[in-house]
């Protein structure tokens, strides 16, 4: 059992940046990959960043890449999401999430590739 928590989020100008970071907690041990997700108001979870727990191999959606960059501190038991450049179409809730078993086919894109959850923070970013 992964509990996660994000945290960083808030109102930003266009341009602007912000870094959430989202803390693990419980069977730390057991998780293989964590990633960022997004959802805007009427839209579907859209996959943002991942990374490999142990490895740091990162993967990116093209509407963020040069943009946001994923990173994690092991010994913290944490990960992170700083986002620059921010437009106002990143404007969204934010969620972190863990796998809790290898990512032996590197599938981290989708909704379904992840166990755990966080409760989401939001981001707004204004025009």
């Amino acid at each position: 059992q992964v509990q996660l928590v994000e945290s960083g989020g808030g109102l930003v100008q266009a341009g602007g940046s912000l870094r959430l970071s989202c803390a693990a907690s419980g069977r730390t041990f057991s998780t293989y990959a964590m990633g960022w997700f997004r959802q805007a108001p009427g839209k579907e979870r859209d996959f943002v960043a991942a990374i490999s727990w142990s490895t740091g191999n990162t993967g990116y959606a093209d509407s963020v890449k040069g943009r946001f960059t994923i990173s994690r501190e092991n010994a913290k038991n944490t990960v992170y999401l700083q986002m620059n450049s921010l437009k106002p179409e990143d404007t969204a809730v934010y969620y972190c999430a863990a796998r809790s078993t290898p990512d032996l086919l590197g599938r981290h894109t989708r909704v379904v590739d992840y166990d755990y959850w966080g409760q989401g923070t939001q981001v707004t970013v204004s025009s």
